[in-house]
């Protein structure tokens, strides 16, 4: 009997320490720090300058930055000067279940007088400057064996070719505006030292492949005597790389708490910003604003002043019939509809602890990836904002 109870006791701290890690890691923010280039893809070359090596530098300043904070886990596409396959940086980061991922590159351009930093977001903008920009990013896949298989018939000479690949993209545009938002603010924060050309939109191939939020940071122009410069200093590259660092921790904390204490289950794949991409190359489409009408009186009899949660299921270019038949079971679906997406919702309360019920309800059912999602006024707001 003395031996049964032991080995229970043994096997019960066993379960204990497995829940105490499996919490922990759930509370871990997962960042994919890209390198763009590497090893015979040396990526633009001016003035003695290396963008394969500029790049790499980079990240690896960002990424210690970033493991400071022990809530933080960083995950690189290379720590080397090897090459990787475009798809290949993607998949790392989608194995990975990255929460972001973010890739570091530097521009240039022919005229020496070209300066100033570009964060996009995958997109299908038909711009000229953002297309030959993506045209040049693309064209390393040429540079991979049976590339043409590999990328199903992709042109990289052509990125519109990535016109029919848009609900992954559109499905984390949002999030993906908002974390190169807080980048391009961090630029423009150094004033002179570095001129910040705002978020675009461009058809980035290591972007379409990464599903989650992502960016490409276009930290500089390497054919700028000055700030090719600046990009291979010490200090430059230092001060670069805290901009990149503080814009990850914002976003950070805006979507997932600064202590980590939300579950990673909580966390939302994707909000409304107001702030429309920025491009001086043409006149700017304002982005959409998509909002849900709230009843005035929700199932439980609260008023539009109050905070309401619910739960966000899935995107779909298909519209369903919002029947439990259609939802494994679920009732009270909503739906929000806005651009080629319809986004399906479960339940609504005003009280958070049961949108956490209501949430792990959904992940029961098989909905692995749903989040919470919070409106006031009929407007989607932050969960941040929500659970102040």
């Amino acid at each position: 009997m003395y031996i049964i109870n032991r080995i229970k006791l043994k096997f019960a701290f066993f379960l204990t320490i497995v829940s105490f890690l499996t919490y922990g890691q759930s509370n871990v923010f997962k960042v994919t720090l890209d390198a763009g280039h590497g090893d015979h893809d040396f990526g633009a070359t001016y003035n003695g300058h290396v963008e394969k090596n500029i790049n790499l530098a980079l990240v690896l300043k960002v990424g210690r930055l970033l493991e400071q904070n022990p809530k933080i886990d960083v995950i690189y596409t290379r720590k080397t000067d090897v090459f990787i396959d475009l798809i290949e940086r993607a998949n790392i980061a989608n194995r990975a279940d990255a929460n972001i991922f973010v890739s570091i590159h530097c521009n240039a351009n022919k005229n020496p007088v070209g300066e100033g930093t570009e964060t996009y977001v995958m997109g299908m903008s038909k711009v000229a400057s953002n297309l030959e920009a993506a045209k040049k990013e693309n064209s390393v896949i040429t540079l991979e064996k049976d590339y043409k298989q590999k990328y199903e018939g992709f042109d990289p000479n052509s990125p519109e070719t990535l016109i029919g690949m848009t609900l992954m993209a559109e499905e984390y545009l949002d999030n993906s505006i908002s974390l190169a938002s807080k980048v391009e603010d961090g630029f423009a924060a150094l004033g002179k030292k570095i001129r910040h050309g705002g978020v675009k939109q461009a058809p980035f191939m290591v972007l379409h492949k990464a599903y989650m939020p992502r960016v490409l940071i276009e930290t500089g122009f390497i054919s700028n005597p000055a700030e090719g410069a600046n990009l291979d200093s010490e200090e430059g590259q230092n001060e670069i790389a805290r901009v990149i660092a503080n814009a990850i921790v914002s976003y950070k904390n805006e979507y997932f708490g600064n202590e980590g204490n939300d579950s990673d289950a909580e966390r939302p794949s994707q909000k409304i910003i107001d702030k429309p991409i920025k491009d001086t190359s043409s006149p700017a489409k304002p982005k959409l604003n998509l909002e849900v009408t709230v009843p005035k009186k929700s199932a439980n009899n609260q008023d539009t002043n109050s905070t309401i949660f619910k739960v966000q299921l899935s995107a779909s270019a298909k519209k369903l019939e919002l029947t439990p038949t259609n939802f494994k079971g679920l009732k009270n679906i909503s739906i929000e509809s806005g651009t080629n997406l319809y986004k399906y919702m479960y339940g609504e309360t005003t009280d958070y602890n049961d949108a956490k019920k209501l949430l792990q309800e959904a992940k029961s059912k098989g909905y692995d990836s749903a989040y919470l999602i919070a409106f006031k006024n009929g407007k989607k707001i932050s969960l941040q904002e929500a659970t102040k």
